[in-house]
């Protein structure tokens, strides 16, 4: 039987914590750990190949097909938020999945350190990468990792979203002192439809469910960025929301604050 890909919604706002491990480095609450664990559990070993066949131009059903749609659309809004020519910048793809979005930096020139938790995807996305002839460091583990060493700008297409808020805002602060210039990130919008939607997905058994989706309105994600004194240096210039069919996020751009108040969606 084909896997599901259906997410569960969480409800549960997650403890409050500072985000650091006794090293000051890694955001490592109880909540963060075992979500962490459980989307390393899911995506190598129940959804691997259903993500396979949705990042490529396989034949999929009428819903996965918006979501293959939306999932390109983000994609392509990411990008425009980046220079043409990126050579000499270092990036990080936190969450590369089966990497395709690390290909499209790299052939943009940058230099791409591309991680996930699914060893079976980063294996994909290395041979697809190697396909492409375009040269990245794809790395199976943390994106927290301090190990990775610093960027000038991170991009986490779709891999927070199943975080709690207070855990996304410290895996942000985490990340932000290896970062010179940007943060891309999505969340997905907290909105009632929304949950009726994603709702659905609690009528399939447990172990057919994608690990808990967490909606975050706008609002919540600005209050808890100007609530952290980790990010006190980064400003939230630019967002745009992606609707396709089953697929729904918003994309937000950080920017250090020494590189003013440009909103990147009019560049």
């Amino acid at each position: 039987m084909a896997t599901r890909i259906t997410p569960e919604v969480s409800t549960n706002p997650g403890p409050s914590f500072d985000g650091t491990s006794p090293g000051g480095s890694h955001a490592t609450s109880v909540s963060y750990l075992e979500r962490r664990a459980w989307i390393g559990e899911y995506f190598d070993r129940t959804a691997s190949a259903a993500w396979k066949t949705l990042t490529s131009d396989a034949p999929v059903s009428r819903i996965r097909a918006t979501v293959r749609a939306g999932r390109d659309q983000m994609r392509e809004t990411l990008l425009r938020w980046m220079a043409p020519d990126l050579r000499g910048v270092r990036i990080l793809d936190a969450g590369c999945g089966t990497g395709t979005l690390a290909i499209d930096l790299a052939k943009r020139g940058a230099e791409v350190v591309a991680i996930d938790l699914s060893p079976t995807l980063v294996d994909h996305a290395r041979e697809r990468a190697e396909a492409e002839g375009v040269e990245i460091d794809f790395r199976s583990g943390d994106m927290l990792d301090p190990a990775l060493g610093e960027f000038d700008h991170v991009v986490a297409m779709d891999s927070l979203i199943h975080y709690d808020l207070p855990d996304l805002v410290a895996a942000l602060g985490a990340l932000a002192p290896r970062v010179r210039e940007k943060m891309l990130i999505t969340v997905v919008p907290g909105t009632p439809m929304l949950v009726a939607m994603r709702a659905i997905g609690r009528l399939f058994p447990k172990s057919d469910r994608a690990p808990a989706i967490v909606p975050v309105s706008e609002r919540a994600f600005r209050m808890a960025l100007l609530g952290s004194p980790k990010l006190d240096t980064w400003g939230m210039v630019g967002t745009r929301l992606v609707e396709r069919g089953f697929y729904r996020s918003m994309a937000i751009a950080l920017h250090h604050s020494s590189l003013g108040t440009t909103n990147p969606s009019r560049r």
